[in-house]
């Protein structure tokens, strides 16, 4: 007869307690959704996480068929409950807080009930009859919280950290095509906010492109340190209530499902609370942003105006950027990616703290960690694929006013420094300030260099590059 009730009653160390009939997760998942209630961020916002769960309980219960600790009708339940969530099934009922207390406990159990209640259905049993498949005794056997889930974190960011290189490739590349598409755009550089020599918006944006391109590689490396897991280690690293087969097991099995080439830990212990390959991978994320920002500050600066600033550069309207001023519009891209970035460096910081909390053999903050890390990644591939789509490959240049400004600046003395020397050129610099002529007309009228040497001079081929002071 079906179950029409709207509860099932569980139990746990702290008594009896309702659980919804339709729930997959247990009394502990519901004892954590009633005591963490801080983000509103719960696991199932990162399907990543919720597949790495089921992939590191799937490949235990692998581990512990082969070593001869599970039996195969529970192994069988396990892996196809397992393989629905790593489908995409399931994960709404992954409910838990991504900040609790209890290093992970509750995000481990919410994982474990969820598998042992579904597999229960597959076994054709109801849900919450555990004598049948138990969370803790199956479904968790031979593990801990405390190498389940750091495992499973782990392997969670190494998969969120692909859309990040794709969103960072997709970017540099469309930084690059401008920077093709700008090759004769020739404007002024600048430093610390004032006239310095010649350039080209060319090699502008190709400066973009290659800063964000060296953090591709940096992103690789540091998944291969997360691929390094304590998993068999269970409560502190030394393998308690594990088969001795059962570590190099599991992380075959894991491999081979998430099809990441995951390496035990060679001191468990000490993998267990060292959190420095997470403080590695967001001290990455906080340099992405950071270049991302500058980059985005720039574009904000070059196409400024579009009357009284820069305006070298056109960035597309997206929307109309005042209730109050017709007209106006905003680099609204660009600012986004600015708070985006702010938010990420704050979230190293946040990293940084809880890495060095950890106690003893075990980090309890490590709920933190992991919550930062998957925003972090999600925040800057998001916000990197917004910028590519809806600004970068939508810029413009405006290269007769990029001339104009170049024609008209002090900063041409520099370049002539070489050829009529310091003081001349300083003269002259102030001369063109006070009087709004331009340093070659006055170049001219003194005589310090004729029309052909100053053509020479002036070519773009000779301005942007290194080259021997000679007018022959």
């Amino acid at each position: 007869m079906k179950n029409t009730a709207a509860f099932r009653i569980e139990h746990d160390l702290l008594g009896d307690a309702q659980v919804p009939h339709t729930a997959y997760y247990g009394i502990q998942t519901q004892r954590a959704q009633e005591n963490f209630n801080i983000t509103g961020v719960p696991i199932s916002h990162f399907p990543q996480l919720v597949n790495a769960l089921a992939m590191v309980k799937m490949a235990a219960a692998k581990a512990n068929l082969e070593v001869g600790v599970l039996g195969q009708a529970h192994h069988d339940a396990i892996v196809a409950a397992c393989e629905e969530i790593i489908d995409g099934q399931w994960h709404e009922q992954f409910v838990v807080d991504l900040i609790q207390g209890g290093a992970g406990t509750s995000t481990n159990m919410n994982a474990n009930e969820v598998i042992a209640n579904r597999g229960l259905e597959i076994l054709g049993y109801a849900k919450g009859n555990y004598a049948q498949l138990h969370p803790n005794n199956h479904v968790n056997l031979a593990q801990s919280t405390n190498d389940a889930y750091p495992t499973a974190v782990r392997l969670s960011v190494i998969f969120a950290s692909q859309p990040l290189i794709d969103a960072i490739t997709d970017l540099v590349e469309a930084l690059g095509r401008k920077g093709e598409e700008f090759d004769d755009v020739l404007k002024m550089g600048r430093t610390q906010m004032q006239d310095a020599v010649p350039m080209t918006l060319g090699q502008e944006f190709r400066a973009f492109a290659h800063t964000l391109s060296e953090d591709i590689d940096r992103l690789k490396e540091a998944a291969k340190l997360l691929a390094e897991i304590n998993l068999g280690g269970t409560a502190i690293g030394t393998g308690i209530n594990a088969h001795p087969d059962y570590a190099d097991a599991a992380i075959r099995h894991l491999s081979e499902i998430a099809k990441v080439e995951m390496k035990g830990a060679s001191d468990k212990v000490e993998a267990t609370v060292d959190m420095g390959a997470f403080v590695l991978y967001s001290g990455i994320l906080r340099r992405i942003a950071v270049k991302l920002s500058k980059i985005c500050n720039d574009l904000r600066l070059l196409s400024s105006g579009p009357r009284c600033g820069f305006n070298e550069i056109n960035l597309p309207a997206m929307q109309p950027g005042s209730s109050i001023m017709p007209g106006k519009v905003n680099p609204v891209i660009p600012e986004a990616v600015n708070q985006t970035a702010f938010q990420v460096i704050g979230n190293d910081l946040a990293v940084t703290m809880a890495a060095e909390a950890g106690q003893l053999q075990l980090n309890a903050m490590e709920p933190l960690i992991t919550y930062n890390l998957l925003n972090s990644t999600k925040m800057l591939s998001d916000a990197m694929a917004m910028l590519t789509t809806r600004c970068i490959v939508g810029i413009t240049a405006n290269k007769d006013h990029c001339q104009q400004l170049v024609n008209h600046s002090l900063a041409l003395a520099t370049l002539l420094n070489p050829y009529i020397g310091y003081e001349n050129t300083t003269r002259l610099a102030k001369t063109a300030l006070q009087t709004g002529a331009s340093i070659v007309d006055l170049v001219l009228e003194e005589g310090l260099l004729s029309q052909s040497q100053l053509d020479r001079l002036l070519d773009p081929e000779v301005m942007l590059k290194p080259s021997v002071a000679q007018l022959s």
